[in-house]
């Protein structure tokens, strides 16, 4: 029985971060229409990481040290400052659905950190995974792509490649770090530590004192709600659990399915466009993804 329970849990968390984070693509693109991207991003995980501290001493967790403290910083910092701050600023110049797409290369780049990390040399599917999804990322953003009604910003595309590198950095570095032993605990430390960081650089680039309040459209509240809840609360608690029972690659393999999910709403709610080049890339992406599982596995 015990066996079956754990084996659900697996199986909700990873439901978890393949459908609701395919969702937040579409949430953040609604949410920073009318609410500064970082500004949103540092208050969203500030509450939520708040919320997930206090629930957890509820319970009786006990309270971090402050190696702890520095280890849910520094994973923090790289998965939220850097890797989500990077997606929500760049999601005002790239649709929803291609930054979803954007990120899909993440299991690469975390196949590649674990290989400079433990010093084993890739195979040949590893590396021809690589180049099929590096050669995906270039078709995306080669000159003459159109999302939207305009060619993909150049800049936005390299803020999406940072942003992924990051994370996969973090996801990578999270099994070895110094992180409290509950997981709740554990996603709430780095969600705080993440969240003051945007906050301190939505300070530094002036978003508070541009934001008008009275600006701020309810459809745009509504998806900063559903993002604190779903996309933090459930969708990076699942994720920050996993990463302690799972391996990094395999949890990694939420990529494939957030485009999908990302494209088909951004297309479904906002008219996001479906191009060919679009699919093409896609399907170039995830089969270089799945090249790299699978001789991992």
């Amino acid at each position: 029985m015990a066996d079956s329970v754990a084996r659900w849990r697996v199986l909700a968390a990873y439901a978890a971060v393949y459908i609701i984070w395919g969702s937040t693509y579409l949430a953040i693109r609604v949410a920073i229409t009318t609410l500064p991207p970082f500004l949103m991003a540092g208050v969203r995980f500030t509450i939520a990481g708040t919320l997930l501290f206090l629930w957890s001493r509820r319970r009786g967790a006990a309270l971090p040290s402050a190696a702890e403290w520095r280890g849910g910083a520094l994973i923090g910092a790289l998965l939220l400052l850097f890797g989500n701050g990077a997606l929500v600023w760049s999601e005002q110049r790239v649709a929803s659905g291609l930054a979803a797409l954007f990120v899909a290369v993440v299991p690469l780049w975390t196949a590649l950190l674990e290989w400079l990390r433990h010093s084993r040399r890739p195979g040949p599917r590893t590396v021809a995974g690589l180049v099929l999804g590096l050669g995906g990322v270039a078709l995306l953003a080669a000159p003459g792509h159109v999302a939207g009604g305009a060619a993909i910003d150049p800049v936005g595309a390299m803020a999406l490649l940072f942003g992924s590198v990051a994370w996969s950095l973090g996801s990578v570095l999270s099994r070895g770090a110094t992180l409290p032993p509950s997981p709740p605990m554990s996603a709430g430390v780095q969600m705080l530590g993440g969240g003051a960081g945007l906050l301190l650089l939505a300070l530094v680039t002036g978003e508070p004192a541009a934001l008008s309040v009275g600006a701020v459209s309810a459809t745009s509240l509504v998806a900063f709600g559903y993002l604190i809840v779903f996309g933090s609360l459930v969708g990076f608690s699942a994720f920050a659990w996993l990463l302690r029972v799972e391996p990094a690659t395999r949890v990694a393999t939420y990529a494939y399915v957030n485009p999908a999910v990302a494209m088909v709403l951004g297309w479904a709610v906002l008219g996001e466009p479906l191009t060919p080049r679009s699919l093409v890339a896609a399907a170039v992406i995830v089969g270089g993804v799945i090249l790299i599982t699978n001789e991992r596995r």
